[in-house]
């Protein structure tokens, strides 16, 4: 195992690059924007705008998947705003949506926008979230697949010509270098997404699910392509797009954050403006500390380590501190969402346990991890 020399991220994240220096995908993707030519690519992007305004069939120009959050809010206002785009927003509503969640969604639409919410069959969902918490132990999958392909459903039966999407993973994530997705706008190619990889049919071999009970997991790519629809991911064509930038910006368009006394052990991160809208992915965040040895709080002191808003050593400390830690609310929450009891939970959990658990000589696990970043 080892970790990013500039950062702190482990290689333990799947998909992940590392160079020959030990240097993240994620650590070169912030080399290589500073050798971007931006005022080329914003003439680029407004061209796309200029494009879809004289293309489009619809009464809008562009389809644009929104949680309501600091990057779809983002999204969303330089659709409107900057590019003078008519937008039609998608929004696919989480299982358990918070109050603050609810809040930003409708924040969006009061920023002048319509908006369309949709929700899978909550039989069909809790299903397939059981599913796959015990085939992958992540069970926030099944709902990654419907927020992604619900706006390329919309934009193809409103025949809308554009798509717009916000920050590709695989450039923030360090991934972009194992995989072509990513390495130019083209977001059509988010079914190709580590997650979003495998495939929505293996959904159909559930018992009692039939592929038309999947309708809104997957989007007909082809069909799309054909007919001459475009998608785009927007950091591709913005110098400043950060997710300091994108929540400060947000938060003065009326997006909510945590309050500034929010519990940040129950959440394991001490930043208020992630994961707002629904509790099911802090019990995912658990789970990925789990499985692969980090948690949320890794993520987001890589995110402002780059971004020069924290040193190695606060960074190495709020891991320490936060990293891998969730309130057992929401572990009873999910629990009591799928039926099972915590005893279940926890022995399915050990299942996928990574080898960078090792056991202290008191029978504890200890994450080795940590002892990299000393």
């Amino acid at each position: 195992m080892k970790v990013c020399k500039r950062c702190i991220q482990p290689d333990t994240r799947p998909g992940i690059y590392f160079n020959d220096q030990d240097v993240c995908g994620g650590c070169l993707w912030e080399d290589e924007k500073k050798k971007i030519d931006w005022e080329s690519r914003e003439k680029e992007l407004q061209d796309i705008a200029e494009w879809a305004k004289k293309t489009t069939k619809s009464n809008y120009d562009c389809a644009i998947g929104v949680s309501g959050g600091k990057d779809s809010t983002k999204q969303a206002l330089t659709a409107k705003d900057r590019l003078g785009l008519r937008c039609l927003l998608v929004n696919c509503e989480p299982e358990g949506i918070t109050e603050i969640g609810r809040h930003n969604i409708e924040n969006l639409k009061k920023l002048g926008f319509d908006v369309i919410s949709i929700r899978p069959n909550p039989k069909v969902m809790k299903s397939l979230v059981k599913r796959d918490f015990y085939k992958y132990l992540n069970p926030v999958k099944i709902t990654e697949y419907c927020l992604w392909a619900s706006t390329y459903i919309i934009a193809d039966k409103f025949d809308i010509p554009l798509i717009i999407q916000g920050d590709s993973p695989v450039t923030v994530l360090g991934t972009r270098l194992t995989s072509h997705v990513g390495t130019d706008y083209d977001a059509m190619k988010a079914d190709e997404l580590q997650t979003l990889s495998s495939g929505w049919k293996e959904y159909v071999e559930v018992d009692g699910i039939e592929e038309k009970d999947v309708y809104l997991f997957h989007y007909k790519r082809k069909k799309l392509e054909e007919r001459g629809c475009r998608a785009i991911w927007l950091n591709y064509f913005l110098k400043e797009w950060t997710s300091y930038d994108n929540a400060v910006f947000s938060k003065e368009h009326g997006l909510r954050w945590r309050p500034e006394n929010f519990d940040r052990e129950s959440i394991g991160t001490y930043l208020p403006y992630f994961q707002l809208d629904g509790d099911l992915t802090q019990v995912n965040q658990l789970l990925k500390y789990i499985k692969f040895g980090f948690g949320q709080c890794v993520d987001h002191v890589c995110y402002d380590l780059r971004d020069g808003r924290l040193s190695r050593d606060e960074a190495v400390e709020l891991v320490k501190k936060y990293d891998g830690k969730c309130s057992e609310v929401y572990i009873k929450k999910f629990c009591n969402y799928i039926g099972i009891t915590q005893k279940e939970f926890w022995s399915t959990v050990e299942k996928f346990r990574g080898p960078m658990w090792k056991k202290d000589g008191k029978g504890n696990w200890h994450n080795t991890y940590l002892d990299l970043l000393r």
